[in-house]
This record gives C-alpha cells, structure tokens and sequence, in this order.
C-alpha cells in the first residue's frame, strides 16, 4: 500500500525548470541586496534551495513556482513537514560550517505571467519561523 503514495521521481525537464526559477530567484535576491552563498544545499534532511546572507544574518530559502495562481500562491505549498526539513537541513548546514548565527527563513514565489510569458518574484521575509509556523 505505502508503494501507492511514494512519489514519481522528478524528471529531467521539471529538474531543470526548477533550477532556472531558483537561478531567476538568485538573481533578484541580489539585486535587493542579499549575497548568495549556496545553492541547492544538501543534507541527509533534504535540501535548500538557497542559502544567502542579509546584514550578517543567514537565510535560507525555499523557490516556488506556478504558471498561474488559478490553485493558490506559489508559497502555500510549504507544508509544515517541509518548514521542518529545511529547519533541519538548515542546522546541518550551520553545524556542519561551524557557524553559530542568526538566521531566518524565507521564501520566494516565482509566477509565469500568462500575458507576457515572463517571470516575477515575489520575497517573502521570515516566511515561517523555527516553529513549523507560517508568518
């Protein structure tokens, strides 16, 4: 039975789409000033999309896409089991740096206009804190 609900491995095509949002993503991270330290973060945990620094504070953040917003806002699909895993991943990483600094998580929505087919980011500072809750 628990076979029935694993999810399908992502393919190619969705691997590299989701690495191009997170490279637009970066990219107006900095232009607002951030300094992007890592990206596509690994731990046993799972993974970060990116890691920056913002006036010596650490902030990790998730990227969400959508074509349209006809099924919500890109960042509601950060479930409380995710908020989790980058929490952890996020320790890991700080651990693993021997870093010991404050830090916050944030999330940025990638949409696709429909009208003019291009991108537009929306940030979302201290999106959920370390207690699994959505700010």
């Amino acid at each position: 039975m628990k076979q029935l609900f694993k999810r399908l491995p992502r393919n190619k095509h969705s691997r590299a789409q989701g690495q191009y949002w997170e490279q637009q993503a970066a990219k107006y991270l900095q232009q607002q000033g951030l300094r992007i330290v890592e990206c596509n973060y690994h731990s046993r945990y799972g993974e970060i999309d990116l890691i920056a620094i913002d006036n010596e504070q650490y902030v990790f953040i998730e990227v969400r896409a959508r074509k349209d917003l006809r099924f919500g806002r890109p960042s509601e699909t950060v479930s409380a089991n995710k908020q989790a895993k980058i929490m952890k991943t996020a320790q890991a990483y700080l651990q693993q740096h021997k870093l010991d600094v404050s830090c916050r998580f944030d999330v940025v929505e990638v949409v696709l206009s429909a009208d003019t087919g291009k991108a537009s980011c929306h940030w979302i500072p201290q999106a959920f804190d370390g207690h699994g809750e959505y700010a």
